[in-house]
This record gives structure tokens, C-alpha cells and sequence, in this order.
């Protein structure tokens, strides 16, 4: 390829890049959602804003997938991104919604194997039982503009980065979580009923519960107080 051959396609690798910029898709995905408000509106008149961004958005994301998310998450994350949509010119996608159990099961032993053991592994992915993935109210999203709107709007929606590890990972919770540093930090459901209450200890005497060391006192929430305040419950 001669000098003048070879910047000739190096201008049009530029261009082509510019074309398919987050910036240039972003525009290009607004102009979309505007023109498709008069079909929105005949569809439903008092919400044809809300729908022509969710089409807009699925053009624009056609890999995500919004079914199996719990309704409530469901229902958040639709309004949330239409608010950033419309307000602030914010568009975010999801990169990954609900999982059933065997998904969530292959994703934990891929990580046991890259990383080597159990505890490691529950740095970036939890078992089935544990995961809200599964319970269909977790929330992976893109790009990171978008996640910054969320960490920053979405608390009005009930939806909140609980991991300090995952910018991209997002919870519904009816109150603000605290934050935990990694997934594996949060207790597993077998440690919470021996934090929260007496545990049934003998198999032969299901009439016989005992509180288990290390839950009393300081360790022990306020009689009256609700558990899923208490961060080893936040997974």
C-alpha cells in the first residue's frame, strides 16, 4: 500500500470511528426517541415520552434483556433512565438483568476456577442462593456516564451501587444499603439467622432454640429493629 493509499484509509478508520462515538450514538438515539413520540402517543397519549425512550433505548442496547427482573426493578430502572434520558441527555443500558439459578451457578465456579478458591471468588460473583441477580433485583448497567447518573440519581428510584468493587452493578432496595466493599463481604443466609434470633440446634428437639455465641450484645440489633438495616444482610 502506497503513502498516499495508506492515509486515505486512515482517515476513513477517523471517520468511521467518529461515527459510532458514545457521543454520536447518544445523539443519533435521542433523535430516534423523538421521532418516535407521535407513535408513542397514539399507543398511549399520557406516557408516549416514557415509551419512546424505552424503544429508543432498546434500539440502542438491543442485547439487554429486561424479563425476569422483579416487577418493582423493573418498573425503577424503566423510570430511572427515562429521567435521565429526557432531563439530562443520559442514556443507560443493561448489560445484565435477572439470572436463573443455573446461570448464576456457572458464573460462581468460573470464578472459583480463575481465581482459585471460594473466598476469592465471592469478590466478584456469589452463589445462586445468595445472589440478587437471581431474585430478579440487581441491575448491571452501562456505559459508566450512566452509572454515574445512577450512583447520583437513583435513590429516588430505590435503586443503589451496594458494592464499592462494581461501578456497574445496582440493587432495588426499599432504604439505602450501606455500601460494602466486594459481594463476599455480606453475611452468608446461613450466619443470619444465628445473628438475627435463636437457631434451632438439636435435630431431634425442633421445640429447642438457642441464641450461638458471638450474637449477643453489641452484635445483636436493637429489639424492634429492622435486619435488612444491618449491612451483613446486604447481599
Amino acid at each position: 500500500m502506497n503513502h498516499r493509499a495508506s492515509l486515505s484509509a486512515s482517515a476513513g478508520r477517523r471517520r468511521g470511528n467518529a461515527l459510532a462515538s458514545p457521543a454520536t450514538l447518544a445523539t443519533v438515539t435521542r433523535l430516534v426517541a423523538a421521532l418516535l413520540v407521535p407513535i408513542a402517543f397514539c399507543r398511549a397519549p399520557g406516557r408516549a415520552r416514557f415509551l419512546a425512550c424505552q424503544w429508543a433505548l432498546g434500539l440502542r442496547f438491543p442485547a439487554e434483556d429486561l424479563r425476569g427482573l422483579a416487577p418493582e426493578t423493573l418498573a425503577a430502572f424503566t423510570h430511572a433512565r427515562a429521567e435521565a434520558f429526557w432531563r439530562d441527555g443520559q442514556l443507560i443500558g443493561l448489560t445484565s438483568g435477572h439470572r436463573d439459578a443455573a446461570e448464576q451457578h456457572r458464573i460462581f465456579i468460573a470464578e472459583v476456577r480463575r481465581t482459585g478458591s471460594v473466598s476469592a471468588a465471592r469478590r466478584r460473583a456469589l452463589p445462586p442462593e445468595e445472589s440478587s441477580h437471581v431474585r430478579g433485583l440487581a441491575l448491571d448497567v452501562r456505559p459508566t456516564e450512566g452509572a454515574r447518573w445512577l450512583e447520583r440519581h437513583g435513590g429516588r428510584y430505590g435503586l443503589y451501587r451496594v458494592y464499592g468493587n462494581e461501578w456497574w452493578h445496582f440493587e432495588y432496595r426499599t432504604a439505602e444499603p450501606v455500601r460494602l466493599p466486594h459481594p463476599g463481604a455480606a453475611a452468608r443466609p446461613s450466619e443470619r439467622g444465628a445473628a438475627y434470633g435463636p437457631c434451632r440446634v438439636h435435630g431431634d428437639e425442633p421445640w429447642h432454640g438457642e441464641r450461638r455465641p458471638g450474637t449477643t450484645g453489641g452484635d445483636r440489633p436493637p429489639m424492634g429493629a429492622d435486619p435488612a438495616a444491618d449491612p451483613r444482610t446486604q447481599a
